[in-house]
C-alpha cells in the first residue's frame, strides 16, 4: 500500500507529467533529427563521395550464399561502418542541439535569478529570499550602529 501511495504523490505532484512530456517531445525531436542527418547532411557527404551512399558501406566478412536461381540461401556477414557513420552524424547533431537548448535555458535561469534585472520576472522564491537577504542586512546594520 505504501508503494501506491508514493506512487500516487508521485504522478499528483506532476513529476509523471512532465516526464511523459518530456518523453513524448523527446520522441518527436529524434525524429527531427533523424529526418535532418538523412536528408540534409548526408546527401551533400555522399555528393562528395562522388555519389556512393554512405549508409551503404560495409565490410563484408562472408559473402552470401546462393542457390542456381539466385535466391539468398544464407546472408552475408557484414560490418556496417556505414550505418555507424550516420548514428555518430546522428548523435554529434543531436549533442550539439541539446547543448545549446541547455546553454539558452542556464541562460534564461540566470536572468531570471537575478533580482536586479527586471526584463525578467524574477521566481518568488528568489524573491523572497533576497528580501529576507535584505532585511537581515538592514538588522545587522543597526544593531551595530546601536553598539
Amino acid at each position: 500500500m505504501k508503494l501506491l501511495k508514493e506512487f500516487k504523490e508521485f504522478a499528483v505532484k506532476g513529476n509523471m507529467m512532465d516526464m511523459a512530456i518530456g518523453i513524448i517531445i523527446g520522441a518527436s525531436f529524434n525524429k527531427v533529427i533523424d529526418v535532418l542527418v538523412k536528408k540534409v547532411f548526408l546527401p551533400p557527404l555522399s555528393l562528395l563521395t562522388d555519389g556512393v551512399n554512405l549508409e551503404d558501406k560495409k565490410i563484408i566478412l562472408k559473402d552470401a550464399v546462393l542457390n542456381t536461381s539466385g535466391e539468398v540461401l544464407k546472408t552475408e556477414v557484414a560490418l556496417g561502418y556505414g550505418a555507424l557513420g550516420e548514428a555518430v552524424v546522428d548523435f554529434l547533431v543531436v549533442g550539439f542541439t541539446v547543448f545549446l537548448v541547455v546553454k539558452f535555458m542556464n541562460r534564461l535561469r540566470n536572468k531570471a535569478q537575478d533580482t536586479k534585472d527586471k526584463t525578467v520576472a524574477t521566481p518568488k522564491d528568489i524573491e523572497l529570499l533576497s528580501k529576507l537577504t535584505t532585511l537581515m542586512e538592514e538588522q545587522n546594520s543597526l544593531l551595530k550602529t546601536k553598539e
